[in-house]
């Protein structure tokens, strides 16, 4: 007891000092519907609310110029169209339409959109990129906050705030949110073990090791009757609060959570940008979606990298550099110049989106052992399904894990451009037609840095959120 009063007398004091700054604006959440298939969305509104912390954002950084996501949220005075807030972002409709399901039924998802209560009523847009890669208006809808159907009063929090990593007042911060998912009351002091150590580990690695002042984090579980959450391919079912669950769209490792309401209606009750998902299980998985929350299985051994690798999508909007791993998703037939910082698809090699970084003389495309690592990437990836199928121990999959990276690191060492930021082809799931920019990332594989490309990229984010360094 005497613990968790420390932990709420520690967050309400820090809270305080977050909104003792200014005159705090509310935060407005608009929680709609976003349903169709491959060919054809919609969406609807489902409900605006209030949610019962100030808005954690800087006022002075309102618009958002990263060119970042599938979509993007804009707010505009309902009367004079000026652009008042913006932020880009993805979503899991996004990704379900690009599977073959998708193909065959519609589905529908809950998605929401947070910014600052304005002074007047607001239009409310959702963009959509079309197939110029541009963004259009798919849905527009004006918002009063001050109606009477908007809700204003919510229930108490249903678990203490963990105060992990506070720098200082929220608005000049990235405010990251960790929840726990499949966590017993008698598992919270695992929980609050596991957030500290991924933070430390998050802030062990560059740029978040040099910007670790720019961040606030926080903790958040409320408690599950059973420890561990749902992994439907093997027949375990659990009733968690955050509904996450392994096996979305059918690829085992991916762990996100459906449930979106249940997600906001957890985490209003912290200051948050950010969201990554901790689930109480061995197994590895996780998941990330830019501008949403990230995932991480935090009993697996390769939790430090899940966590980072996952965070990476979800904050910056990085995109997966590697291409032999089984996806759900289709590949898709044309090959569009990528939105994400760190693929392209290198139509114009003189101007590739990285240029700064490449040096005089790199070949664009870049050579590199491609079929040498495709070969070897066979065996490794048959055996790994292999390990699944049967449900071996999951202390075989890490050690194969753990071969593969020692392999990979053996087939890479001495090789000409092993250090060099170039255009490597393969990337964003595909064997050829788009390039990353090093031989090897964090976004690649299981290595622990990323590369500098990633790094410009997270480091766009973090000065949108906070500011940019000071020097």
């Amino acid at each position: 007891m005497r613990r968790f009063v420390s932990h709420v007398i520690a967050a309400t004091l820090a809270l305080a000092a977050c909104a003792a700054v200014a005159a705090p604006l509310a935060t407005v959440r608009v929680d709609y519907a976003h349903s169709g298939n491959a060919l054809q969305d919609g969406y609807a509104l489902e409900r605006v609310v209030i949610e019962p912390l100030p808005w954690p954002g800087s006022s002075a950084r309102t618009i958002d110029a990263t060119n970042r996501g599938q979509n993007r949220v804009e707010v505009v005075d309902a009367k004079t169209g000026d652009l008042l807030y913006s932020r880009g972002f993805s979503t899991i409709f996004g990704e379900w339409r690009s599977t073959e399901e998708a193909s065959k039924i519609s589905r529908s998802f809950q998605e929401s959109v947070r910014f600052p209560k304005f002074e007047r009523p607001v239009r409310v847009r959702i963009l959509e990129r079309d197939e110029r890669n541009e963004f259009s208006v798919a849905w527009s809808i004006e918002i009063d906050t001050d109606a009477p159907d908007v809700v204003k009063r919510q229930p108490a929090a249903p678990a203490p705030l963990i105060p992990i990593h506070v720098s200082g007042p929220s608005p000049d911060k990235v405010d990251l949110l960790i929840m726990g998912d499949g966590y017993t009351a008698a598992d919270m002091p695992k929980f609050e073990r596991e957030a500290r150590r991924l933070t430390r580990h998050l802030f062990s690695v560059s740029p978040f090791r040099e910007r670790a002042s720019s961040f606030n984090v926080w903790a958040l579980a409320v408690p599950t009757s059973e420890s561990g959450i749902s992994r439907p391919s093997t027949g375990v079912h659990r009733a968690s609060q955050l509904g996450t669950r392994y096996d979305i769209f059918g690829s085992e490792r991916y762990v996100l959570t459906l449930d979106n309401r249940a997600l906001r209606d957890i985490a209003q009750h912290a200051p948050y940008e950010f969201i990554e998902i901790l689930v109480n299980n061995e197994t590895y998985g996780g998941g990330g979606i830019f501008g949403q929350f990230s995932t991480a299985a935090a009993g697996n051994e390769w939790a430090s990298y899940l966590f980072v690798h996952e965070f990476g999508h979800h904050f910056a909007g990085l995109a997966d550099e590697y291409y032999t791993s089984p996806v759900a998703y289709a590949a898709a037939s044309a090959r569009m110049e990528p939105w994400e910082p760190n693929v392209t698809a290198l139509r114009d090699p003189a101007s590739v989106k990285w240029q700064r970084h490449v040096k005089a003389g790199t070949p664009l495309p870049t050579p590199w052992p491609k079929a040498q690592y495709e070969t070897a990437s066979r065996t490794y990836q048959a055996r790994r399904a292999a390990l699944r199928a049967a449900n071996r121990p999951e202390s075989e999959m890490n050690a194969l894990f753990r071969e593969d990276l020692r392999a990979t690191q053996a087939l890479f060492a001495g090789k000409p451009h092993r250090h060099a930021v170039g255009a490597f082809e393969g990337a964003n799931y595909e064997a050829s037609g788009y390039y990353r920019p090093t031989m090897q990332c964090l976004m690649f594989d299981r290595s622990d840095a990323f590369c500098p490309v990633c790094q410009d990229g997270i480091t766009d984010i973090i000065d949108l959120y906070a500011g940019p360094a000071r020097q």
